[in-house]
């Protein structure tokens, strides 16, 4: 084991690296970072999932249920590199906690299993890490188990992710009997005498040498189709040499045009030490990435990542702890340092910074400062949410926060005694705080307190946490799934004429609308929409409604999206064109007109032939292949329509799209049906027509 392991430098900006662990729920992600804790010295004993004895794990609720809920950051030492380390939840339910993550990261390694290759949750991360940038090296886990195979899961990752893998690993032995890997770059033998993550290096075996010699072929052929300098010396010495190879994939692996694979058993400790290398090799430093972009007063400015420059930060994360508030930022330009005051650019207020921590998950250290390129805890800031901006009161800057889905299923809650109720109220306060991909609001028909998230899991937690946080005995109702009604067949020419005269200055607007399907409508051009299910246009010419009458409109209409007619859910999927309108030269205004555009648009989707909309998810279903009929009739008797079916060492894997509807308690029923040897997955795909409307009068979920 390297003498650096145990130093901890104050490492310059070119040795950090910001990165974080992503993959689908049991590929192995806490484990690959318990081993890297490990083996960096942050840690002197192995910990195990589960045994529920690792660090990132830290909640009791992980434990107990052996897998990660939070996202959890930690700190350690390699080679003369920081490396601040983000593990992250696999699960669907907490998608959001990847989402804020990913945000303030500057790469990550996506960690797949060798024997299911890439999975659907595997998929979904990879997606969030293209939609922020976040450069990515792959490691194919568990080679170690039975069927496990690289190839395989390199094929999936080629097909499923439509990323070109660069393998820079030969496993040495299969399934029980793998031992080590041939690094390819340097054709040198690694293997892994004992348990503790120390390799013996070595001469290529001779079994392996031609094998070897091969796949470095490859990889010098696949590297050089993306690199103009691997390029140009393959094509001079008909091979590309180590130093060249080394940059081009630090280059490609950057630029997202390729994706180093390398492969090991976390579990084993095998394959980690040159995880780390690859990390420091190919990785980008906050130097490496574009600087930081915010607005002030509208326009846009930058933020190098400079500890000399003016501070600005984004936190990701809050958690209540025994004592205190816990804020976890990003600091992406400038220094902090404790005592400071800081100023929360989208609300206006001033913070002081009573200490800075280095965070180890549930454990932490203090420090005095922290500087551009850092990702630490802080206390003594009262107000501050995820995703708001940290900086400088002299030179302010918003940047971009992280975006949250809207929650999908619901469950209404109410403390068991009536004393409890104001602690209960202060309860969810706090957890929405904490987890913004949560949601709180009182129904206003029945008036129970509704909770809402992303699923019956991510609920479950939730209301778990408040048992065990705040000792209340809570009754939860039924989970409801969050409807959305669309339009199936629009109507043209509708009018509507708000006038209004009841002493003084009246209100007068007259406007005429056509309302149409979304995906029926063409290309958007032309039109307006803050998200992707209304679009708003005008075609009004003559300077019959002028602009700022139709931005009224635009805003009534958008008001009539939140209640639909057939019970009272949002409405989405939607185009709206006002084509004419007449004004007043006294009564009209911009109130006028916002509500003329609010009852006109309810008035039409009364008149249009709307439908239902009920989310659905994908479900990918492993179970034994004597169970497969009995799986095959309960998808079916729950709407499912099965899109694939896959034979895979005695197993089945069934994929299908549910309604969500169907799939509360699904989990009870698979153990059932198959003795407990049934797993599910779950990823949301969007909303599909439920197949029988709800009669208007029903309440909203």
């Amino acid at each position: 084991m390297r003498t650096e392991l145990h130093r901890q430098p104050t490492s310059p900006l070119t040795d950090v690296r910001n990165l974080g662990i992503l993959a689908h729920v049991d590929a192995g992600k806490t484990t690959v970072t318990e081993r890297i804790l490990y083996l960096t010295g942050a840690v002197h004993k192995q910990g195990e999932v589960h045994d529920g004895t690792t660090v990132t794990d830290f909640d009791s609720q992980e434990r107990d249920r052996g897998i990660t809920i939070f996202a959890a950051a930690v700190s350690c030492a390699w080679d003369g590199h920081r490396i601040n380390l983000i593990d992250t939840p696999g699960h669907v339910d907490f998608s959001d906690e990847v989402e804020r993550s990913l945000r303030v990261l500057d790469g990550a390694i996506a960690v797949f299993d060798a024997v299911a290759g890439v999975e659907p949750q595997s998929e979904s991360v990879w997606r969030q890490a293209d939609r922020h940038g976040v450069p990515r090296i792959a490691f194919v886990n568990k080679l170690d188990r039975a069927g496990a195979g690289l190839d395989t899961a390199v094929a999936s990752i080629r097909d499923r992710l439509h990323t070109v893998p660069l393998v820079v690993q030969l496993p040495i032995g299969s399934e029980d009997g793998f031992i080590g890997v041939v690094d390819l770059l340097r054709m040198r033998a690694l293997v892994w005498a004992d348990g503790r993550g120390t390799f013996e290096e070595g001469q290529v075996p001779d079994a392996l040498r031609e094998e070897a010699q091969r796949r470095r072929r490859l990889l010098d052929e696949a590297v050089a189709e993306l690199h103009p300098a691997a390029l140009e010396e393959f094509c001079v010495e008909s091979s590309v040499s180590e130093q060249t190879l080394r940059s081009a994939l630090r280059d490609l692996t950057r630029t997202g045009e390729g994706v180093v694979v390398l492969c090991g058993s976390a579990y084993r400790n095998r394959g980690i030490e040159p995880l780390l290398e690859a990390v420091v090799a190919y990785l980008p430093s906050p130097l490496d990435v574009p600087p930081v972009r915010g607005t002030l007063d509208g326009t846009v400015q930058e933020r190098a990542a400079d500890p000399a420059a003016p501070f600005a930060g984004l936190v990701f994360k809050v958690n209540s702890t025994a004592t205190g508030r816990l804020t976890c930022l990003r600091v992406y330009s400038g220094t902090i340092r404790k005592g400071d005051t800081v100023l929360d650019a989208g609300a206006r207020r001033h913070e002081r910074i009573g200490r800075i921590l280095r965070v180890q998950a549930g454990r932490h250290s203090d420090v005095d400062t922290a500087v551009a390129g850092d990702i630490v805890a802080v206390i003594g800031l009262k107000t501050a949410r995820a995703g708001a901006t940290l900086c400088a009161p002299a030179a302010p800057l918003v940047l971009e926060p992280p975006t949250a889905a809207d929650p999908v299923v619901s469950v209404a809650v109410e403390a068991r005694r009536s004393t409890d109720t104001e602690r209960l109220v202060t309860a969810l306060a706090r957890l929405v705080e904490e987890d913004p991909s949560l949601s709180v609001r009182t129904d206003p028909e029945t008036g129970q307190t509704v909770l809402s998230g992303m699923g019956e899991l991510h609920l479950e937690v939730a209301v778990e946490k408040i048992r065990r946080a705040h000792e209340l005995e809570i009754g939860v109702g039924r989970p409801q799934v969050a409807y959305r009604e669309t339009v199936a067949r629009g109507v043209s020419g509708l009018v509507y004429r708000h006038v209004k005269q009841d002493g003084g200055a009246g209100q007068f607007a007259h406007v005429v609308l056509d309302t149409e399907p979304l995906e029926a409508s063409g290309d958007d051009d032309g039109g307006s929409g803050g998200d992707a299910g209304f679009v708003f246009r005008s075609t009004v010419v003559g300077g019959r409604v002028p602009q700022e009458y139709v931005r009224a409109v635009e805003a009534g209409c958008r008001d009539a999206l939140a209640e639909g007619p057939l019970g009272g859910h949002p409405v989405t999927g939607l185009r709206v064109t006002l084509t004419d309108g007449a004004t007043h030269s006294k009564d009209s205004s911009e109130m006028a007109f916002r509500t003329a555009g609010r009852f006109a648009l309810r008035e039409a989707l009364r008149a249009s032939a709307m439908v239902l909309l009920e989310p659905v998810a994908e479900v990918t279903v492993t179970v034994p292949d004597d169970a497969v009929g009995g799986v095959l009739g309960d998808l079916a008797a729950r709407r499912g329509r099965v899109s694939g079916s896959t034979a895979r060492a005695g197993t089945a894997v069934i994929t299908a799209t549910v309604p969500l509807a169907e799939l509360f308690g699904y989990a009870t029923r698979l153990r059932s049906r198959t003795q407990g040897r049934g797993t599910f997955t779950t990823r949301p795909t969007g909303y599909a027509p439920a197949p029988n409307p709800v009669s208007p009068g029903t309440p909203a979920r």
